[in-house]
C-alpha cells in the first residue's frame, strides 16, 4: 500500500538555480506521518481481503459509471493509477500534487518579489509552514474515503511526473474500514458505493482531456493573486494551501465531512465562511475563486448523481448505506465541526449540495446527453451563478446550439 515516494523540490527558477519551495514538502509528509492517527484494528489477511476488495470494487465500479453517464470515455477505461494506500501514503501524494500545482506559481513569485521570496524560503520558515501543513494532511487523511488526483500527472518539482497521464486514483483502507465498521454496512456494498464516486472523477477528467490544464490555470491565478497582494508571503501560505488542491480537501462520498445547517440559496455571495480562503483581497480574487467553486460544485455534484442512480441491482443495500452515513454526519463532535468550519469544509459539502441539484435539474430538463455537452470545451462550463439558476444554463447550451 505504497505510492511514489515525494521528489526534492528542483524545478529551475528565474536565476537558473534550483527552485527552492517556502514549505518543506518532505518534511511536511514526515510530520503527517508521525501525527496520524492510528487506523482501525485489522489482521494482515483481513487488510490483504479489504486492499483486493477495493481493487476489485475499483474495476467493477467503472462499466457502471459508463451506462449511468453515457461518457464513452468510460468505456474499458485504463488512463490511471489505481491505488490502495493508507494514511501516511495518502498525505505524501498530496504533498506531491501540492508541490506540482504550486511550482507556477513559486516560480513567478521568485522572479517578482525575490527578497521576500527568500525570505519565505529561509529553514526556519519552510520548516514551519511544512509542519502546520503536515498536521492539517495528518488530520484529513483520516477522514478521506478515496480521491482521484489529476494533478499528479502534472510536472513535479524535478520535472518528472508524479503519477501516468491520467493521474491516479486512490482508495484509503483505514478510513473505508472505519466507516463501514461504524455504521454497520456490507463490506462489498460499501466498496463498490465509494468507488462510484470515485470513477466517476476519474472518468470526468478522461471525458474532458483539457479540464486538468484549465482547472490549473484557474487555481494557479487564484494562487498567485493571494500573493501578490500579501504583506508577506507566509501569511498567505496558508490560504494557497487550501486553495490548490481542491479534490484533496475532504472526503469523498454522500455526506461524508457534512456540518449543521442549511446554505443559503440565494446565489454566489450567499457562500458559507470559506475558512482559510477569507483573506481574499479583491474582486479578481473573488471571481477566480466563483469559477473554481463553479467547476468543484459541477464535479462533486455529478459524482454524487451517479453514486444516487445505483438501485439495489447493483449495490444490494444502497438505502440503508445512504441513509447510516448521512446520518452519521450528525453526531460528530463539536471539536471536530469547529476544524471542518476553520479549514473550509463546510463550503466544500456545499459544492456537493449545490452541484448535485444542478446536475439533476439539468438532466431532468435536457437529459443526460444534454447535460455531457459540459464536459465538450471549458466555455461550456457553468458559471456559480448558473449553479444555482440551472435553468439558465440550460437557456445558454440551447442557444449557443
Amino acid at each position: 500500500m505504497s505510492a511514489d515516494q515525494p521528489r526534492t523540490p528542483g524545478r529551475t527558477g528565474s536565476s537558473g538555480e534550483p527552485l527552492v519551495h517556502p514549505v518543506d514538502w518532505a518534511f511536511a509528509a514526515r510530520t503527517a506521518e508521525a501525527l496520524t492517527a492510528a487506523g482501525p484494528r485489522t489482521t494482515a489477511r483481513e487488510a490483504r481481503r479489504e486492499a483486493e476488495g477495493l481493487r476489485a470494487a475499483a474495476d467493477a465500479a467503472v462499466p457502471h459509471v459508463h451506462r449511468l453517464t453515457g461518457l464513452e470515455a468510460a468505456r474499458g477505461l485504463r488512463d490511471s493509477q489505481v491505488l490502495v494506500v493508507d494514511r501516511p501514503t495518502w498525505s505524501r501524494a498530496n504533498t506531491q500534487s501540492f508541490a506540482a500545482l504550486l511550482g507556477p506559481t513559486f516560480a513567478r513569485l521568485q522572479a517578482t518579489r525575490p527578497a521576500e521570496y527568500e525570505a519565505a524560503t529561509l529553514p526556519v520558515t519552510t520548516r514551519a509552514t511544512a509542519l502546520e501543513m503536515g498536521g492539517i494532511l495528518a488530520w484529513l487523511s483520516s477522514k478521506v474515503l478515496g480521491q482521484y488526483d489529476p494533478f499528479s500527472a502534472l510536472p513535479g518539482p524535478d520535472g518528472e511526473p508524479a503519477g501516468p497521464a491520467g493521474g491516479r486514483l486512490m482508495l484509503v483502507v483505514p478510513n473505508v474500514v472505519q466507516v463501514r465498521r461504524e455504521i454497520h454496512v456490507d463490506p462489498a456494498d460499501f466498496r463498490l458505493w465509494v468507488c462510484l464516486h470515485e470513477q466517476t472523477h476519474r472518468v470526468q477528467f478522461a471525458a474532458a482531456p483539457w479540464l486538468r490544464e484549465h482547472l490549473q490555470a484557474e487555481i494557479t491565478g487564484l494562487t498567485g493573486g493571494l500573493f501578490d497582494k500579501a504583506e508577506s508571503l507566509p501569511e498567505r501560505l496558508r490560504s494557497a494551501l487550501a486553495t490548490a488542491n481542491p479534490l484533496a480537501g475532504s472526503a469523498r462520498g454522500r455526506g461524508e465531512g457534512a456540518v449543521a445547517g442549511e446554505v443559503p440559496r440565494d446565489g454566489p455571495a450567499a457562500r458559507p465562511s470559506l475558512g482559510l480562503l477569507g483573506a481574499l483581497q479583491d474582486e479578481e480574487d473573488r471571481a477566480r475563486l466563483s469559477r473554481v467553486t463553479a467547476v468543484m460544485s459541477l464535479l462533486e455534484g455529478h459524482a454524487n448523481v451517479v453514486m444516487d442512480a445505483v438501485d439495489s441491482s447493483v449495490v444490494s443495500s444502497v438505502k440503508t448505506i445512504r441513509r447510516r452515513f448521512d446520518e452519521r454526519g450528525d453526531r460528530r463532535s463539536a471539536l471536530d465541526k469547529a476544524i471542518r468550519r476553520i479549514l473550509g469544509m463546510d463550503a466544500k459539502m456545499a459544492q456537493y449540495r449545490d452541484g448535485q441539484r444542478f446536475v439533476d435539474a439539468v438532466v431532468s430538463e435536457i437529459g443526460m446527453d444534454g447535460f455531457n455537452v459540459v464536459w465538450d470545451a471549458p466555455e461550456l462550463l457553468p458559471s456559480e451563478a448558473e449553479i444555482h439558476a440551472p435553468d439558465t444554463w440550460v437557456a445558454r447550451i440551447r442557444a449557443e446550439a
